[in-house]
């Protein structure tokens, strides 16, 4: 055997023991990451197609964040067939009966959708700003974390919302004190 292609044995050697080695703690870590992301979804239903249909492009806090009608979720399942989820036509009905079951739109209270918290400039702004494109119906059925709302708040900024970097914390506080 010649000594460049023994040197080439022994390198291949240790490529194989070393992928050998990182392979479990990869398949670990990923186990972990997953562990996560399904952690939040109630049992139910329904609830392993949408895992396995849902979860693989979205964290469980996403889906968890919204509150749509049993229409809303038609469209917003339909939306992401068409965007390239894989999606049977047997598992559509599962992974909407399962979302509407579980994050439909928030009840109303008493006093009303919000809660009357932070009123304010907060309130100020949201009505000028956010309510000239949007229905508080679609607000009330956000029901997002505080990160959520950051996140909404500045997609909509870049998206051209007329709102200044001064607004955009009272804003966000106004929006998670009120439709959580």
């Amino acid at each position: 055997m010649s000594k460049t292609k023994g040197n080439f044995t022994n390198k291949f050697k240790i490529l194989l023991v070393m992928a050998a080695l990182a392979i479990p703690v990869l398949i670990a870590g990923h186990g972990d990451a997953s562990a996560r992301m399904i952690q939040d979804l109630p049992e139910g239903e329904g609830v392993r197609t949408v895992r396995m249909r849902c979860i693989g492009c979205h964290e469980a806090d996403l889906i968890i964040s919204q509150r749509l009608s049993r229409e809303g979720w038609v469209k917003e399942v339909d939306k992401m067939i068409r965007w390239g989820a894989i999606v049977g036509d047997d598992e559509k009905p599962v992974i909407v009966n399962y979302l509407a079951a579980h994050f439909g739109p928030k009840k109303e209270s008493a006093t009303g959708t919000a809660k009357n918290v932070a009123a304010g400039r907060g309130k100020e702004i949201f009505e000028a700003r956010c309510l000239l494109c949007h229905e508080l119906d679609l607000t009330a059925q956000q029901r997002l974390s505080r990160s959520g709302w950051t996140r909404e708040v500045e997609k909509m900024m870049r998206w051209g919302a007329a709102v200044t970097p001064d607004e955009k914390e009272p804003l966000i506080d106004y929006l998670f004190q009120n439709y959580r």
